[in-house]
């Protein structure tokens, strides 16, 4: 059970109760109307059939901001069947990869459909609440999924948490080989640079319990349920960080954060900060904590 408490504090405080949708549609429906807002997904299809034997819809289908395949599930309350069927459908998707990218290409266009991220499908199981023993067991699996509570506030507001969230590879040993091939590219640049590059990556992750890591070849993805940080390949004497902090709130200084909004860059947000030395890295801590927050 979430421990959020909401209050309304015009004209005084008053508590908003929090409470389940009357039926699983209404949030699915919402969702899938904001899909991009709330989930940072692009969405493609509902109650997508899925043609084996066995048969089944997949509630809803997506691409993540790092064009991972996303498999979205929904349940009212609580149900331990939910990661269960969601991972069916998951293996399900990777088998039938022409059929993922051809509804791609029809909703999205070519370029998305060429660049789908098939090494990291995600599962995003969205649901009234999730038992100890679910966060566990994602904790323990190869596959990247997301667990969402959600709660309805009043009538005009609803909340999502993050239960428990993991990379595919999360385990121990995997971990270790992702951070090296993360790192690998940066050692070539020398020492300082490499130092810098781990000290991010470092603090980046240390951010939450939350946070994840996705390696694309133009960039590295930093993010809760949505990227809320993007580290680009180092140049000759500088790392590009994007961010999804409001540049509008920023106090923008040349040479260290500056506004990309319209700007053309690899990774998402529109806040781009140059990290040369280590001082630079603590001066970006604010911002770094300022876009986590706002993931």
């Amino acid at each position: 059970m979430s421990g959020l408490r909401l209050f309304s504090t015009n004209g005084g405080v008053t508590e908003a109760a929090p409470r389940l949708a009357e039926v699983e549609a209404d949030v699915q429906d919402l969702i899938e109307a904001h899909m991009e807002t709330m989930l940072g997904v692009r969405f493609l299809a509902s109650e997508y059939v899925i043609d084996c034997a066995a048969g089944g819809r997949i509630d809803s289908l997506g691409l993540d901001e790092n064009n991972a395949p996303t498999a979205i599930e929904y349940k009212r309350g609580t149900d331990a069947s939910v990661i269960h069927q969601g991972l069916y459908y998951i293996a399900w998707l990777m088998d039938h990869k022409d059929a993922f990218r051809n509804l791609v290409r029809d909703r999205l266009g070519a370029t998305a459909a060429s660049q789908i991220l098939w090494s990291a499908p995600r599962l995003i199981c969205v649901a009234g609440d999730f038992t100890r023993y679910d966060a566990h067991a994602v904790r323990e699996h190869w596959r990247s999924i997301d667990l969402v509570r959600y709660r309805y506030f009043g009538n005009d507001h609803i909340g999502l948490e993050t239960v428990a969230s993991v990379t595919g590879q999360s385990v121990a040993g995997k971990r270790a080989r992702r951070r090296a091939a993360v790192l690998r590219p940066v050692r070539k640049q020398g020492g300082a640079l490499a130092d810098l590059a781990e000290a991010a990556d470092e603090a980046l992750l240390g951010l939450g319990d939350g946070v994840t890591r996705v390696q694309r070849k133009q960039y590295t993805a930093y993010q809760r349920l949505r990227n809320f940080a993007c580290v680009c390949p180092p140049q000759q004497t500088k790392l590009l960080v994007y961010l999804k902090a409001d540049p509008k709130g920023v106090d923008l200084v040349p040479g260290f954060p500056r506004d990309v909004t319209g700007l053309g860059h690899h990774g998402t947000g529109d806040l781009e900060v140059q990290l040369r030395t280590e001082r630079d890295l603590e001066r970006a801590q604010d911002l770094f904590r300022l876009s986590y927050a706002a993931a």
